[in-house]
């Protein structure tokens, strides 16, 4: 079972990067994809433990100081540079190849966030644009088993409930998605669940963060929530969100031994606590 999860680290500060860090290696995820992350000491210590557990790390910080995005992970990668090449801010999209059968290709995202100031809306309009542009000229095939996820900033036409300051190149990414293939893992799942996964200043739940399979990954999904833990834990002010894939690693210890193939082991019932059905 490959189980990955997505969560936005708000930039953390050193002390809650400690914590946060704590929480992600008792939890045992395959593979974590890291949002909202930045170039200062919580960042750092994240990447720094997480790579000293033993975690292949892709992340490319921005020389200008963006936030960005980080994937963390268990299995061993190979770079996926055909899938950043043409994404106008490549340090919130980092891509890679794990080592499973079939072979999955994760691309992590951190959508810009925006007001209504001009200059930010055409910042988070160019990125999703970019990263439309760059999926729809990836072959069917290859398309087939990747996955996507991350904090997109956008939500869907249909969230509950609704609010009327989204603009329709926000609403166009999710349904891009669905039109290349790429399905919304939770809601193919849970379709009577509205999850959210962040609260604003109202007390109004917002569903930020996803993540969408291709269609051959579909058949495989086995689950799929929102972690309300790290939030109610003053971890982030985000839920985290989770999927297990039923899939299988493509070589294990034995691998170059004649053991070509082992299974990705489950996490334990203490790993998966704070699990919620939406």
């Amino acid at each position: 079972m490959l189980s990955i999860l997505t969560i936005n680290v708000q930039a953390a500060a050193l002390a809650r990067a400690q914590n946060l860090l704590t929480w992600l290696l008792q939890r045992d995820d395959h593979v974590v994809i890291l949002t909202e992350t930045s170039n200062g000491p919580g960042t750092r210590h994240l990447l720094t433990g997480l790579r000293a557990a033993g975690l292949f790390i892709t992340h490319q910080p921005s020389p200008e100081g963006d936030r960005g995005c980080a994937i963390a992970s268990r299995i061993p990668t190979r770079p996926a540079p055909h899938l950043t090449a043409g994404i106008s801010l490549p340090g919130r999209a980092p891509a890679l190849t794990l080592d499973t059968d079939p072979a999955v290709t994760i691309l992590g995202l951190y959508v810009p966030s925006s007001d209504r100031a001009p200059t930010k809306l055409a910042k988070k309009r160019t990125f999703l644009t970019t990263v439309t542009d760059t999926l729809a000229r990836l072959p069917t095939t290859d398309r087939a088993h990747l996955m996507v996820g991350g904090d997109y900033n956008v939500i869907s036409r249909d969230h509950q409930p609704r609010y009327p300051g989204f603009r329709p190149f926000e609403y166009d990414f999710l349904d891009a998605l669905t039109a290349l293939g790429l399905c919304d893992v939770h809601r193919t799942l849970h379709p009577e669940v509205q999850a959210h996964s962040w609260i604003g200043r109202a007390g109004n739940g917002y569903r930020f963060d996803y993540l969408h399979a291709g269609p051959g990954l579909l058949p495989h999904l086995a689950a799929a929530a929102y972690l309300n833990q790290p939030r109610l834990e003053g971890l982030t002010d985000h839920w985290a969100h989770s999927a297990d894939i039923d899939i299988r690693r493509a070589g294990g210890r034995g691998a170059g031994t004649g053991n070509t193939e082992a299974p990705l082991t489950s996490r334990t019932s203490s790993q998966t606590s704070g699990r919620i059905g939406q």
